[in-house]
């Protein structure tokens, strides 16, 4: 029904995250006055993730040891030593990724992480 998802599945050691979504909330987050700080290591986590193969959230914390699992397959990664915070969700099927929020740790704090 599915050959793409099916040859996926057969091949899932070789298989790296499809897609980003929403890179461009990336690129919005570091163009705001103030915030380039952020660029060069959202730049890294945005090359690190295009290259990984995670399975489940604990392979992601293995590698981003302080990442935080929130739920429904959705992660806070800290970016810029905690001054700004990256909420994804995971679709480990698929291997893509929906950017759902990137923002300082204060406008994290006045957000549902569960629904974002």
């Amino acid at each position: 029904m599915f050959p793409i998802r099916e040859q996926m599945k057969k091949n899932r050691k070789f298989v790296k995250m499809k897609n980003i979504v929403s890179v461009k909330t990336l690129k919005e987050h570091w163009e705001k006055a103030g915030r380039e700080d952020s660029e060069a290591q959202l730049k890294v986590w945005y090359q690190e993730v295009k290259k990984s193969n995670w399975k489940s959230p604990n392979e992601v914390k293995q590698i981003y040891r302080i990442a935080s699992i929130i739920g429904d397959n959705r992660i806070a990664f800290n970016i810029c030593g905690n001054k700004y915070r990256l909420i994804v969700k995971i679709n480990y099927e698929s291997q893509w990724v929906f950017i759902r929020f990137v923002g300082t740790h204060e406008e994290y704090d006045k957000i549902d992480t569960a629904t974002i």
